[in-house]
Formats: structure tokens, sequence, C-alpha cells
């Protein structure tokens, strides 16, 4: 739907990782004054590696975490680079640097600056500074004229400086706060637990007999890792019929042993599995995935996050009740990230600038309860209401902006790592066999758009 122009708003974003340098670049397209909101010394959000952990608590019980990035330094991309780009910025091999077709994280915090360079995003973002307040200005006053406090304190100060907006763009990501299991004991037992969002090198392990709680991606991975210098690593899985790529690696490492899920921890340092196992070990690492959680955010009530679900959100971005002047950028997960989150950013822009308009309040209440109850008709848990996996979804979001939907190269390629993923999990990064659909993808506009030349002066 299309309405009228409004005058430009005074917009502010939190936080500068690819889903609030996008929203910023978007909105400012649209004639917007943008103010980037970043508690980090630079742009990346997640992607900002950060070495020093010491301090935090191991197991990310503190509502507001110093660490931001979960990276640990080995991590590599689980999908190829030709898929990640925005839709007008590919994410190119440059000479000198990290060339693998899924590089380590660092390429792609560099991929990141490129961006926020070539399109002179920094000059919006205020970095080395925490949001601590973010509220309605007059909160009995729903509508399209709700204006919104921000407080805000640089690092290293005790002043807080509190500023009106127009308009709150929240873009601080979903893997940070770590989300934990209920154990029995898990109080009780004595020695080390801690979260995978800490997890940084392999070292510390060394000789330990060490319990890696969930078979993730990140559980995989860092117990691939631990097999060089481990003692022992017990994967503890919800479900012992795992993939054939971690069933090969598994056989392959005499260290590396699979159980399902913990029963018990005590306090000799045992951990007991409920197939009636156990195993004494020496640090437990929780790969449990992570939680949302917006410490600053206060809407009476109107936004809350219940089992991990982010609502009401009318299509996982729009609270019905504050809508367009509240949202939420990046909740979905399960996609390929950017060009969704850069859909989401025109979509905010224009509905903000009056190019577009949202259904009723009601109509957009009505559709999120529909997607709730054929969630739960799909028997898929609450805390996974925002994990999409679905290029259709991701097709329809694009409509509602007259954004291009995912070229077909981009799901193929995607779903050629998946595939490859699953049978190969210790190779597939590094052996492949999608040269064709490389092929496509390399003539394709996305990659042609920009003249080589001028990328690389960047």
């Amino acid at each position: 739907m299309v309405s009228a122009r409004n005058p430009p708003k005074y917009v502010c974003v939190i936080g500068a990782g690819p889903s609030g340098l996008v929203a910023a670049r978007e909105l400012r397209k649209e004639g917007h004054t943008v103010v980037v909101v970043e508690q980090n010394h630079d742009v990346g959000g997640q992607w900002l590696y950060e070495p020093k952990v010491e301090g935090e608590d191991p197991l990310g019980k503190g509502k507001a975490l110093n660490v931001h990035s979960s990276m640990y330094e080995s991590l590599r991309l689980t999908s190829p680079r030709e898929i990640m780009g925005f839709t007008d910025f590919p994410f190119l091999i440059k000479k000198g640097r990290d060339t693998r077709r899924f590089p380590g994280h660092k390429e792609l915090l560099l991929y990141l600056k490129d961006f926020c360079e070539w399109f002179g995003l920094r000059e919006m973002i205020r970095f080395n500074t925490r949001v601590e307040y973010v509220g309605m200005l007059d909160y009995g006053e729903f509508g399209k004229d709700l204006r919104w406090v921000v407080e805000t304190r640089a690092k290293d100060s005790d002043k807080v400086v509190s500023e009106v907006f127009d308009a709150v763009v929240v873009a601080t990501g979903h893997y940070s706060q770590p989300r934990l299991p209920s154990i029995k004991g898990m109080s009780a037992w004595r020695r080390k637990q801690m979260h995978s969002h800490l997890y940084r090198v392999p070292e510390p392990f060394r000789d330990q007999v060490v319990v890696v709680v969930g078979n993730s991606l990140s559980g995989q991975d860092i117990s691939m890792e631990l097999v060089n210098v481990a003692k022992e690593i017990h994967l503890s899985s919800k479900s012992l019929h795992v993939s054939e790529g971690l069933s090969k690696v598994i056989s392959k490492h005499d260290n590396l042993h699979l159980h399902p899920i913990i029963e018990c921890l005590h306090e000799d340092g045992r951990v007991e599995f409920v197939d009636g196992s156990w195993v004494i070990a020496d640090t437990i690492i929780y790969c449990t995935g992570y939680s949302y959680s917006f410490p600053f955010l206060d809407t009476k009530g109107a936004v809350a996050v219940d089992d991990d679900r982010v609502g009401p959100l009318y299509e996982h971005t729009f609270p019905p009740n504050l809508a367009p002047s509240l949202s939420f950028i990046g909740i979905p997960r399960k996609i390929i990230g950017f060009p969704f989150f850069e859909s989401q950013a025109k979509w905010i822009a224009q509905l903000l600038s009056g190019k577009r308009a949202l259904p009723s309040k009601d109509e957009m209440m009505k559709s999120i309860q529909e997607f709730y109850k054929a969630r739960e008709a799909a028997s898929i848990p609450k805390h996974n209401t925002h994990d999409i996996a679905e290029f259709e979804y991701c097709d329809m979001y694009a409509d509602f902006v007259g954004f291009p939907h995912l070229e077909e190269w981009r799901k193929e390629l995607c779903i050629s790592a998946l595939v490859n993923s699953d049978v190969n999990l210790e190779t597939y990064r590094d052996c492949y066999d999608d040269e064709d659909l490389l092929q496509v993808a390399k003539k394709s506009p996305h990659f042609t758009q920009l003249e080589p030349e001028a990328f690389c002066s960047l």
C-alpha cells in the first residue's frame, strides 16, 4: 500500500552490525536523518572478534554483557561467500585477503568495513556508546506521532545523554545472550561450566575431559577443534541419529564420543546421561544457542520476549501498537541473512517516509495470531518462532517493498552447501562440487554490477 509522503524522520538505529548498517543506508536513502549507536569501537557487530573475555560470567547470566561477539578464533563461514553479500555490494575476493569461498570471520568483517566506506556510513555512527534506555516520550498515546527517548552513555563516562527521536530501529543481533539448559545439579557442579559465547581457542582445554552440550553448528565445530588437544570430548545431543558427516567425524577420532542428553550433574564431577552412562569431566561447554534480549527497551508491555518469541511482531519486524516508529531488524534466523535484512531495511525506511503503509493494527494482530497457530500446528516450539528456513517467506517479504526475490543461484548454492556439510562435515568448506552453479552466479548482475577497478580502490 502506498500513501502520501511524510516529512523526514530523526531515527536512532541501535547497533552497527550487518542489519544496523544496511538499515542506516536505506533510511538515509529515504531522506531521514540517522544516528547509529554502537557500543563497540568499530562496525561489525557479531563479526567484530573480541579475544579478551576475562571478567565475563562464564555462563553469560548477566543482563548486559560486556562481550558482544560470540566468534571463536578459528570460525569460518558456514555458507559460501557468494550468497552472503547485500544485493548491490557483492562479497568479492580481494587480493591479499582471505580468498577462500568459506572464509574466516575476519574476512566478513572486512567486507562490512568496505560496505561502510563505500556508502559513507561511518559519519552516522557514534562508537563506544551504549544504549541504556529506550522508552516512549508520551507512552499513554499510541499511534503514528509516537516519539522515543533514547538514553546513551559513552564508554568510560558516567554521563547519560538523553535524546528524542521520531523512530527507533533495534538492530542488536541475536547471537550474544546465552541460552542455557535446565539440568539437575547444574548449580551444584563444582568444576568449570561455560557457554560457547565465551569460547575462543582450544588450548585452555588441553588434556581435559570436556563435555560439549548441543549438536549445533558451534557444538560440532568446537568438538572437532578440541579433538586435537583435549583428552576426551563427549558430545551430548538431543538425538543419537546424527548426520552422516558427524558420524564420519566420530568414527575417525577415538577421543570423540556421542551421548544422549544429560540426566544430572554431580558435585564430584560426574556427568550422568539419560541412558545411565557417565563420565567425570573437567569442563562443560554449553553450545545451546542464544536468546533475544533487549534490556534497554521499555515498551510498557507492548513488546515482550517469551521463550525466545519476540512479540507480537508483524512479519518479525513491527509491533502493531507501536509501528512504524519502533521496528526490529535481524530477528529472523535460518535464512540468507544479508538480502533479507536489506529488504527489512527498505520496508522500514519506506514506511517512515510514507511511500508505503502498514495494514491496520487489528489486521496485523490477526496475521500474527494466524502465524502463531500455523507454527503450533506444525509442532514448532515457541522458542523457534523466528527460525524461518523458507526461501518462499523471504520472497513474500520482498514483495512488501518491491524488492527482488532471491536469485535462484543463491538459493541453489545455499542448498548445495547444506547438503555437502551434512555428508562431509570436516571438509565441506574446502571441497565442493558446485562449479556449474558458481559460474552462473558470477555471470549474474549481482557480480557484474560493480566495476572491479572501482571496488578494488577501496
